[in-house]
């Protein structure tokens, strides 16, 4: 595990902020409304062929080209999305670039131009460089069959069973090759593409399974008591060990969670799939009976929002219902919605934006955010552009998660004194705040 950054995550997040994960009730998901906007993150100009002197010494003539012995070539293409200050863009000069730092647009493929200005022999100049955004990226499986089941006598739609996105088309296409006859129980081997609107594909197999009753999942978990965590991860310096819960542990003793060694406890404040935020049945309860037994709190809230906006009004909700509590932990932010994920109308691009509007919205009220997800789609999916702490999902005896975190759940099969079925256990890394 890394814990080079432990330090600056720990002093910047649990100031006044809060935690979180998921345990969505199986409800349908739907979406919200349309795709998150993207911002230009550049200063773009209309193209021109003349290069001009802005400033000298004296007002030379015109000229049509670059000056004499004056190089600034950029680059033919870059990805959609990359971060391009025109450093980075203009790959061969012998000039001296008056704004290095400024970005480039990429908010969208295409031809572009951007005006640069430059100092030459001590003249300045101005002219329109020219580049193509380009998405080369594939799309990403998220769900490649985790329940791959069909019941007998349905239509077979294999958007119902798998889940994908593009890192820039909002609305990339899953066909498949193969016949899947939903009259016979049996299994039917298919091969799945997905494209995006720039030719990019990603390919697998799978094998659909038509059945008369769709099983249960089979649990076949070990079940870890609280003090064995403790004991195992006993090794790692100044840490401290906790639970989430929700309404499904229903009443908790947080007394006797506390005496068994618990130290702070992330709760659920609520959830909301597209038409009204819900408040978990249990949180109130929650949240005063931890604070009263002395444990550290946090809050959690899952959402399926799909648009900026959408997530802005839910962190006010959020900080509404806090009401100018404090709160030990950063503001958890939960998004699992991978299974159908093409449903909602956005590319991952806006998914990350959706994310960084809901950490500004709770910032502007005192309060910070916090990233919760698995291992799996921290690497994929999540950019985390604000550096915010991260709350990792890996449930294993030891991570080889290479990002920085702050908390890790690593077990979602825990029983601690004080409540009557499993939890979700957590270690924080308490690491003193650096110079």
């Amino acid at each position: 595990m890394k814990k080079n950054l432990y330090a600056i995550l720990l002093l910047s997040a649990f100031t006044l902020a809060s935690c979180g994960k998921s345990e969505a009730p199986a409800e349908s998901s739907k979406p919200e409304t349309t795709a998150a906007s993207s911002t230009a993150a550049s200063t773009s100009a209309p193209a021109a062929e003349k290069t001009s002197p802005v400033t000298t010494a004296t007002e030379p003539a015109p000229i049509s080209d670059l000056p004499d012995g004056a190089v600034l070539k950029p680059l033919e293409t870059v990805e959609v999305y990359e971060d391009m200050p025109l450093s980075k863009l203009i790959n061969e000069k012998n000039v001296e670039l008056r704004d290095p730092d400024m970005l480039a647009d990429t908010s969208e493929t295409g031809a572009k131009s951007v005006k640069v200005a430059f100092t030459y022999e001590g003249v300045l100049y101005e002219t329109d460089l020219k580049y193509i955004v380009e998405d080369t990226t594939p799309p990403l499986k998220l769900n490649g069959g985790w329940n791959p089941y069909v019941r007998v006598g349905e239509a077979f739609d294999v958007d119902n069973i798998i889940g994908y996105a593009d890192n820039y088309d909002r609305h990339p296409q899953a066909v498949y090759s193969g016949e899947v006859d939903t009259s016979e129980v049996g299994s039917y081997p298919i091969s799945v593409t997905v494209s995006d609107s720039s030719g990019n594909e990603t390919n697998w197999d799978m094998t659909v399974l038509v059945v008369n009753e769709i099983p249960k999942p089979e649990d076949n978990n070990d079940r870890v008591d609280f003090a064995d965590f403790m004991d195992y991860y006993d090794f790692y310096d100044d840490v401290s060990f906790g639970i989430d819960v929700s309404v499904w542990q229903s009443d908790v003793d947080f007394e006797a969670v506390r005496d068994a060694g618990c130290e702070f406890v992330l709760m659920r404040m609520g959830y909301y799939y597209g038409s009204d935020v819900v408040m978990d049945d249990y949180y109130k309860q929650n949240m005063a009976n931890a604070t009263a037994a002395g444990l550290d709190v946090g809050v959690y809230f899952y959402t399926a929002d799909n648009t900026e906006e959408g997530a802005r009004e839910r962190a006010r909700w959020i900080v509404e219902q806090l009401d100018g509590r404090k709160l030990d932990y950063p503001i958890a932010f939960d998004w699992e919605e991978w299974a159908t994920f093409q449903e909602y109308g956005m590319n991952l691009h806006d998914l990350n934006s959706v994310f960084e509007a809901f950490a500004d919205e709770v910032g502007k009220s005192g309060y910070s955010a916090m990233l919760y997800s698995s291992k799996n789609f921290l690497e994929t999916v999540w950019k985390n552009y604000g550096d915010h702490p991260v709350w990792l999902a890996h449930y294993t005896d030891e991570t080889d998660y290479e990002g920085d975190f702050a908390l890790w759940q690593a077990s979602a099969y825990g029983r601690i004194p004080g409540i009557g079925g499993d939890v979700d256990m957590n270690i924080r890394f308490n690491y003193e705040p650096l110079d």
